[in-house]
């Protein structure tokens, strides 16, 4: 092996990533630790620099390359082939919320969802709530704020009649590419499996 051949292995092994598999976590890192008060609800703190005008770079129209673990919370290391979808974002509220317009179009089937997304002033925190096109219902919010460019948000919910802990993290370390992904916990944030990952790219309008 020469030595550009040995730098090139070092580097996907120290990035969870190879060459055709460009979509991966940063395992660097790490999911903040979670606590909860004494009603066993989550409890949240925003950061110093939390703002209403951190989602402001996703404004405007995405094509989105997405990666889906294909089982979850049951050892599945096998993920789905990478697959576009598509997001228009606008700002609603004076500012102090927006919203995703969601679709993909997998092996034909048509798919939407719609994400809202809330700043509280008074706490700093922003609140995530997703639509499913199929079912027509908010799923539980998932709660949380920027720190650096990284963004953490956290909700309780339930998977396969379980309670679990689900993650949001938004790296806006580059903006004009963003990276959204998604874990659950079904041990109250001890451990985390990661089944959702995209990367996104602007473009200069929908895709319908």
């Amino acid at each position: 092996m020469n030595r550009v051949s040995a730098l090139v292995c070092l580097l996907a092994l120290s990035t969870g990533a190879s060459a055709d598999t460009p979509l991966a976590v940063d395992a660097a890192l790490p999911i903040p630790s979670v606590t909860f008060d004494s009603a066993g609800n989550l409890s949240m703190s925003a950061s110093a620099t939390s703002s209403a005008s951190d989602f402001d770079y996703l404004v405007g129209h995405w094509k989105l390359t997405n990666k889906k673990l294909k089982c979850r919370l049951h050892g599945c290391t096998e993920w789905s082939a990478p697959f576009e979808s598509f997001v228009d974002m606008e700002k609603v509220l004076g500012g102090a919320g927006n919203i995703d317009e969601y679709h993909e179009d997998v092996s034909g089937k048509r798919f939407d969802g719609l994400a809202l997304r809330l700043f509280d002033p008074k706490t700093r925190l922003w609140s995530i709530y997703w639509a499913d096109g199929n079912r027509g219902a908010l799923d539980p919010p998932v709660v949380g704020s920027f720190e650096n460019s990284i963004g953490h948000f956290f909700g309780k919910d339930t998977f396969e009649g379980h309670e679990i802990i689900v993650v949001f993290r938004w790296d806006v370390r580059d903006p004009n590419r963003p990276v959204w992904s998604q874990a659950f916990s079904a041990d109250r944030g001890k451990s985390w499996e990661w089944n959702s990952i995209n990367v996104s790219e602007r473009i200069q309008a929908a895709t319908e």
